[in-house]
């Protein structure tokens, strides 16, 4: 009787645990910072090469920004952080590519001000998959003059 009342027990914070993360997530949904509204705008509807994008998306016990799961593709936007947000990110990055999921970070401002450089390096991420590594993002190759990412 003991071990069922445990078990019980058990299964309340869990399901407590659960409430209370998807009412966090449907919060930041409704919370977005700028870049977050301007990138959801541009991946939303598979509007980036049909690859379709979820936003505030619980994996364990942390919540990504976007989410490809058809490429196991994370996107973070992130503003201007003190140490301990890089540390916390840092962690979070190392769960998340345990569970088998590749992790691209910009800036707020990277977003507001260069979109298209935004947009061009996650579709190279999508394009690769999961697999290959990629080139430094956030830098042109030499020589591309012209971009092969659809737009919407």
């Amino acid at each position: 009787m003991r071990a069922h009342t445990v078990v019980a027990a058990a299964t309340v914070r869990v399901r407590k645990s659960r409430e209370l993360q998807r009412s966090n997530t449907q919060r930041m949904r409704h919370r977005q910072t700028d870049a977050e509204k301007k990138f959801w705008w541009m991946v939303r509807d598979r509007r980036l090469g049909g690859f379709k994008f979820r936003r505030q998306y619980p994996i364990g016990q942390y919540i990504a920004d976007f989410v490809c799961l058809e490429r196991h593709l994370i996107v973070e936007l992130d503003g201007e952080q003190p140490d301990e947000q890089q540390d916390y990110d840092a962690a979070r990055t190392a769960f998340l590519e345990s569970k088998g999921f590749r992790v691209l970070r910009f800036s707020n401002y990277s977003v507001l001000t260069n979109m298209e450089g935004v947009v061009e390096g996650v579709w190279l991420a999508l394009k690769a998959g999961a697999n290959f590594p990629l080139p430094l993002l956030g830098e042109r190759s030499r020589g591309s003059e012209q971009s092969e990412f659809p737009r919407g």
